[in-house]
């Protein structure tokens, strides 16, 4: 039975900074405190960037960390489906959560947050599921404090609403100390910092060209009930998020173009 405070039987944790990412050290801390069991399926390697992408055509290798702790060579979308339909034998988890990622997911990032992506998964598998990231201002000097000592309570409060299945959500710590930090905001999506992709070209010692992709981000200011202007303004931000993705407004207008034409 869980213990006092505890409200879960067994959770599931997973990432996209990697299986020995410090936010994911963290996670595991703050869901020691709300879980009987503490299951961690994580990435064995960095994978950012790679959104709820799974691993079709590769096969999926796994190593066992420890008791209930396995690193998976694959994305976090496949951490979750190995987690849940395999390594846990079963015995589903009463929540997903993502994290603790390295840098807030904020606006279009979150289409391509690997962190988000996981806990898309587990609403794809019809598990409640939670992403959570940490702002920062200097990546050296990540505030990893903030985002353990809210958590806990955050997301309490949020297993006890009774959110649709059809949606996960993304909360963002902000980037200042816990006791600065301003209270649960719900938002929406927005557009948030990220403005483009770029290609960064290099030579390697062979004379050989190899290619880097680097995002571009802009400090730019989000409207009111976004969860920028949130994370901006110290709240911490929770945003829930569904896969359909249709812009109506440009559906109806398509759709009255075609009328006209038949």
């Amino acid at each position: 039975m869980p213990k006092a405070g505890q409200i879960f039987e067994r959770v599931l944790l997973t990432n996209d900074d990697g299986f020995d990412a410090p936010g994911l050290h963290v996670l595991e801390q703050v869901a020691a405190t709300l879980a009987r069991e503490v299951w961690v399926v994580a990435p064995e390697h960095d994978q950012s960037g790679t959104s709820h992408s799974l691993s079709l055509h590769d096969p999926l290798r796994v190593s066992r960390k420890g008791e209930r702790r396995f690193a998976v060579l694959g994305t976090p979308g496949d951490c979750v489906v190995m987690g849940v339909r395999h390594l846990m034998s079963g015995e589903l988890p009463e929540m997903i959560l993502s994290g603790v990622n390295r840098g807030a997911n904020l606006g279009v990032e979150t289409v391509f947050s690997g962190t988000v992506g996981a806990a898309m998964t587990g609403m794809l598998l019809g598990i409640p599921s939670i992403a959570l990231s940490q702002a920062f201002s200097d990546r050296n000097a990540v505030p990893w404090e903030t985002a353990q000592t809210l958590a806990p309570e955050v997301i309490r409060a949020l297993a006890a609403m009774n959110w649709s299945r059809n949606t996960c959500l993304n909360v963002n710590f902000p980037d200042c100390p816990a006791d600065r930090a301003g209270p649960l905001t719900l938002t929406c999506q927005g557009v948030g910092l990220l403005d483009g992709v770029d290609v960064v070209s290099r030579s390697d010692p062979r004379a050989v060209d190899y290619h880097w992709l680097q995002l571009s981000r802009s400090p730019r200011r989000d409207v009111e009930g976004t969860e920028t202007a949130a994370v901006a303004a110290g709240r911490i931000a929770v945003t829930p998020l569904r896969f359909e993705r249709t812009h109506n407004e440009t559906l109806a207008e398509m759709r009255m173009a075609l009328a006209s034409t038949e």
